[in-house]
């Protein structure tokens, strides 16, 4: 059996994460569409805020079997139970790289840890712009191939120079 991180890294995978104000049944209707849908449940986690009466959930599937294909998850989620509590939800899959950007001021231990982590391949992610308001740091950037801008400051309006294209 496949049980070694390298298995669990190439397995094609769903995640869901979601909130809505709590009721019953929320938990196993969400359950039951993966299950039916012959999808293997690999992580589940909820939490229900009992001040503000909202539960949480994030739930991770395997896709190798999934009944119904990925391009129609979202489409398929969002009619059959989106609507019906009220959820908000995000769907991620594994085999999508997210972009990341990088904040940064002057202190450069973070930054280092950051991209030592992204160098390693701790993360799935892409780093496609590293931004700071100093100039001490794009030496950094540099150096790991990453391209680096430098925010002036001021408000939106009185243009801080950064332009949002990566």
């Amino acid at each position: 059996m496949k049980n070694d991180k390298k298995h669990f890294r190439m397995m094609k995978t769903a995640k869901l994460l979601l909130h809505c104000p709590d009721k019953p049944g929320i938990l196993a209707e969400v359950t039951d569409f993966i299950t039916v849908n012959k999808g293997n449940i690999i992580y589940l986690d909820q939490y229900v805020d009992h001040v503000e009466n909202i539960f949480f959930m994030r739930i991770e599937w395997e896709l190798k079997d999934f009944l119904v294909p990925q391009e129609k998850i979202e489409d398929y989620f969002a009619t059959l139970y989106a609507q019906k509590y009220e959820m908000n939800f995000r769907l991620y899959f594994s085999d999508t790289k997210p972009r990341m950007a990088i904040f940064v001021s002057k202190m450069s231990h973070c930054l280092f840890d950051l991209l030592a982590r992204y160098t390693a391949g701790e993360w799935n992610v892409e780093i496609p712009l590293i931004i700071s308001n100093h100039p001490d740091l794009q030496h950094v950037a540099e150096r790991f191939g990453i391209p680096f801008q430098r925010d002036k400051g001021g408000t939106r309006e009185e243009g801080n120079g950064v332009t949002g294209k990566a």
